[in-house]
């Protein structure tokens, strides 16, 4: 009887002995990738040289579904390939292309999310949420809210139906995107294009300071206000009420894209730089100052209704509210003070400062 230790001897001694039982005790692990040189390309399947584990083969269900990358491969050709299986019924080590291809795919997102690679890519679609995209046959998503503020959907409320039609308009465009997160289950990358370079967006907001007045170009106009670009890779808002001290219904019958600006920067928080037209004007409410009160008596013009009552106005930029709460009911204030007709008030409230004033009607 052979004993244990003169078995393991003989092999240490043996080297093709070793070599052979290497082989066994060694065959790469299921899922593993393995690299070899293509010794045969059959109709119906490719042998791999697999050494030192010996040979791999790629058949059936595999060769199938890899047929279009096989087309391009011819023998002595070094391919990378996934184990299906260590050792089927032949001593082949069964092989797969595709879900070679797919893992190496895989990888390559990981490290282009770790290099912060940017990358070029045509937006296939969209949906009321952001963009498709597509990366090495992998489909993406582009969330809206990834969107630098050239492509992000000016839309007022975030209406959604509104948000899918501007998106819509940018289908068949490129935009320079990086991968921010994979899903391999679900076979999905999520892209971003908002700060495709952070130390670069970091250096140009420093150049920027609360209270710096700025020449702008109008690059949008929305229900809310107006895009102004301070310079290249940064835009500011003017929101609507800070265009003007009088009232503002549109701002597209103010401005027009490409007009050039002044305004004045009045906050910088989270990477957004807020501004204003309206501080660069002559305050109407300071001419008040001292001279009004609560209980004055005076003469203003209905000017708009809201939600909570009607807008007055003593002068161009200074408007108190009539709340509803001083009528018997909203339809009834209606009535009663119409549009672009001058009524007498008493002032219930006034804080030029804080540009507020409260008025009630006086019949």
């Amino acid at each position: 009887m052979i004993k244990k230790e003169e078995t393991v001897v003989a092999v240490e001694e043996n080297p093709v002995l070793k070599s052979i039982v290497d082989r066994t005790i060694n065959k790469p692990e299921v899922d593993s990738l393995v690299e070899g040189s293509v010794i045969s390309v059959e109709k119906s399947s490719v042998y791999v040289d697999l050494a030192p584990y010996g040979a791999g083969i790629i058949y059936g269900r595999e060769f199938i579904n890899a047929k279009d990358i096989i087309k391009k491969i011819s023998i002595g050709d070094i391919i990378k390939a996934k184990v299906v299986e260590r050792e089927n019924e032949d001593g082949y080590i069964e092989l797969s292309l595709k879900e070679a291809k797919q893992a190496l795919t895989w990888s390559d997102a990981e490290k282009a999310i770790k290099d912060k690679t940017i990358m070029e890519l045509e937006i296939k679609d969209a949906n009321k949420g952001g963009l498709i995209l597509e990366w090495q046959g992998i489909q993406g998503f582009l969330p809206a809210s990834q969107l630098k503020a050239d492509h992000y959907p000016r839309v007022l409320d975030s209406d959604k139906d509104k948000i899918l039609k501007e998106l819509k308009k940018l289908v068949g465009q490129k935009i320079s995107v990086m991968i921010i997160s994979t899903l391999p289950k679900e076979g999905k990358l999520i892209f971003s294009e908002k700060d495709n370079n952070p130390e670069e967006k970091k250096e140009i907001l420093s150049k920027h300071s609360v209270g710096q007045e700025l020449e702008c170009t109008i690059a949008g106009i929305v229900d809310f206000g107006i895009f102004v670009k301070l310079e290249d890779g940064l835009e500011g808002l003017v929101h609507i009420s800070e265009l003007d001290w009088g009232l503002v219904e549109n701002p597209r019958t103010m401005f027009k894209i490409g007009e050039k600006i002044r305004a004045k920067v009045i906050e910088i928080k989270d990477g957004k730089i807020s501004l204003s037209i309206k501080a660069l004007k002559e305050n109407p409410w300071k001419e008040f100052e001292g001279k009004l009160k609560k209980g004055d008596i005076i003469k203003g013009v209905v000017i708009k209704y809201n939600k909570h009552g009607a807008l007055v106005s003593i002068k161009e930029g200074v408007a108190g509210l009539v709340h509803n709460s001083t009528f018997p009911s909203e339809a009834k204030l209606r009535e009663k003070l119409e549009l672009g007709k001058n009524y007498n008030f008493q002032i219930t409230l006034f804080e030029p400062k804080d540009q507020k004033m409260t008025l009630v009607h006086l019949e």
